[in-house]
């Protein structure tokens, strides 16, 4: 083999090589980032999505103190209790003397939103993620077209959950 053709083919090898470790690296990144934002989602879209069985009622949030707010709840389902008071976690999801629907976390007094609102706001973590994965899609695995589809997606979840609340 000719000296010159072995150096352009180590080269090649090498680029090869080199572009297979940045693609294998960012394909990492790009799930991490996804399965943190499912993970972050999953806390609470758990009670909502899976919400057979469980109790379902009404807050009327009546008071609210650093990142809660409390009120009584009236239920809804079969099986579940008045309860006196239970909480709620504070965000913009949440306001003062308004009504929401809710599911009852399994053996507590907490309860997180639940229909078409409170499904949406359970995944918006995950809308994120899906936003920050799209950054990583195009630079790094070069991917422009997924890399697109997943920012978009990202934005019409964040959206649809700002116009669900």
């Amino acid at each position: 083999m000719i000296p010159a053709m072995r150096a352009v083919t180590s080269r090649q090898s090498a680029y090869a090589v080199l572009r297979f470790g940045q693609l294998a690296a960012m394909g990492v990144v790009t799930g991490l980032i996804l399965i943190a934002g499912v993970w972050a989602s999953w806390g609470t879209a758990q009670h909502v999505m899976l919400g057979k069985g469980r109790e379902q009622g009404t807050i009327a949030v009546r008071s609210c103190s650093g990142d809660v707010c409390a009120g009584p709840y009236t239920p809804v389902s079969a099986g579940s209790r008045a309860r006196a008071r239970v909480v709620i976690d504070r965000s913009v999801a949440v306001e003062k003397d308004r009504t929401y629907t809710v599911t009852v976390k399994p053996g507590s007094d907490e309860v997180v939103r639940s229909g078409p609102a409170g499904l949406l706001y359970a995944w918006v973590p995950f809308g994120g993620a899906l936003l920050l994965a799209s950054v990583v899609v195009a630079g790094g695995l070069r991917l422009t077209r997924v890399a697109w589809l997943m920012a978009g997606t990202g934005v019409a979840l964040l959206t649809a959950t700002f116009l669900a609340l």
